[in-house]
């Protein structure tokens, strides 16, 4: 079990794969073990790194108040680490918010981001009341209670669960604390256009909630490209991994080439996603 001691913490981290490094970021309460899929099926076509946040799985607890800036810079002194001087940066639901931090934080370090189920704020109602919950559960202590709603609501079979609940209950309830509520006060909306770099946003046809969220981001980054993923809800690294991973692969791989024949033959897919500058249905493209 690879660990490095990095800003006076002990990251658990994991590398697979040559090539185009592709590291990954999670949300709170989840571990790096959120993306066993991606590891095992873009491996082969990638350097994946995944680590597990401080104070999540089996990293070590954070002394310090866990903040989007501290975890950044866990990132990057990992990637120093694994001589890695540039990398895609993806993020999947409240670490897709710390991958956008990424981007504007240390764009040098960065050739894009890949983004699913993201968003830049949280500011509707539903989504503020869904993580002040969470964040109430962490108070009262409960951490069997919330470990397992999380897991077992982002699990695709009884293995997936024991994987992501074994990982998740060793974390540290306060550190989970810390990143629910800084989720709450985050927004960098009014600095997307700043991003220069290409992004890969991915959603849930189903994940009607999110929708919002997917617009405000394909519209505010200059250089960006939406995807639905039909019938699929938030849950997409575990869910539909197999969707999901694809459209990564073309994405990314087509990112160097130069040709736009190309380009167009890698994003064509059969109709199986929806592109949102073209195919999808007009409900999904309303602000």
């Amino acid at each position: 079990m690879p660990i490095a001691r990095l800003n006076g913490v002990s990251l658990h981290y994991h590398v697979r794969g040559k090539g185009v490094p592709i590291i990954w970021i999670h949300p709170p309460l989840l571990t790096s073990e959120n993306f066993n899929y991606q590891m095992a099926q873009l491996s082969d076509s990638f350097r994946l790194i995944t680590f597990d946040i401080r104070g999540h799985g089996y990293s070590g607890a954070s002394d310090e108040p866990i903040t989007y800036q501290l975890i950044v810079e866990d990132m990057l002194a990992l990637m120093d680490k694994l001589g890695v001087k540039q990398a895609y940066v993806g993020g999947y639901s409240t670490g897709g918010s710390i991958a956008l931090h990424a981007l504007l934080s240390a764009p040098e370090r960065f050739l894009g981001g890949v983004l699913i189920s993201a968003m830049s704020e949280a500011s509707d109602m539903w989504m503020r009341s869904r993580i002040r919950g969470a964040a109430a559960l962490t108070r009262l202590k409960a951490k069997s209670l919330i470990s397992w709603a999380i897991t077992w609501g982002n699990a695709d079979s009884r293995l997936t669960y024991k994987n992501l609940q074994r990982a998740a209950r060793r974390g540290d309830i306060s550190n989970w604390r810390q990143y629910y509520q800084y989720s709450l006060t985050y927004n960098c909306t009014d600095r997307l256009q700043d991003i220069k770099v290409p992004v890969l946003l991915i959603y849930g046809q189903s994940d009607r909630s999110f929708h919002k969220y997917a617009l405000i981001l394909h519209h505010g980054l200059p250089n960006s490209q939406l995807y639905w993923i039909p019938k699929a809800k938030h849950q997409i690294p575990t869910k539909n991994a197999l969707e999901m991973n694809w459209l990564i692969e073309q994405w990314v791989k087509n990112r160097c080439r130069t040709l736009p024949e190309e380009r167009e033959e890698a994003l064509a897919w059969s109709g199986h996603l929806y592109d949102a500058d073209k195919d999808a249905p007009e409900e999904y493209m309303q602000h």
